[in-house]
């Protein structure tokens, strides 16, 4: 198991940002949408919480569905398009280059555009919890 060291380290990750022991998968794979996992490790300078790093790939028109994670997200596009739906906030229109930060416990979607979407995305959540929570 790998460890992340410092806050340091967390910021280079914040430009490469978007399950329970296969928990490994982010989120349960679903129709559309392809998840890899990258690398899972504890945190150092936060109790509790571990790190997750992964690739989605969604196929287009399909969403992710409505979700929270147990702690931080942070996405970014690497090619592709799509719809960021982050409750209480307008629709965001994603495409590669850009990136997010999605608070804990935030309820969030994504639809994929019209060539799909790949991302990475980087999770800081609480360890022992599912990645991430279907919402209504």
């Amino acid at each position: 198991m790998r460890r992340i060291v410092k806050a340091p380290l967390f910021v280079m990750l914040l430009g490469l940002a978007l399950g329970a022991a296969s928990t490994e998968l982010l989120h349960a794979q679903q129709g559309g949408i392809k998840r890899t996992m990258l690398q899972k490790g504890d945190t150092v300078d936060i109790p509790g919480h571990e790190v997750v790093m992964g690739i989605s790939e969604v196929t287009p028109g399909a969403a992710a569905g409505r979700h929270t994670h147990p702690g931080t997200e942070i996405g970014y596009v690497i090619e592709g398009s799509g719809t960021l739906l982050v409750d209480g906030q307008a629709p965001r229109e994603v495409k590669p280059g850009d990136s997010w930060i999605i608070d804990a416990g935030k309820v969030h979607d994504a639809k994929a555009g019209p060539n799909g979407v790949k991302v990475v995305g980087v999770f800081v959540v609480e360890k022992g919890k599912p990645l991430a929570t279907p919402a209504p």
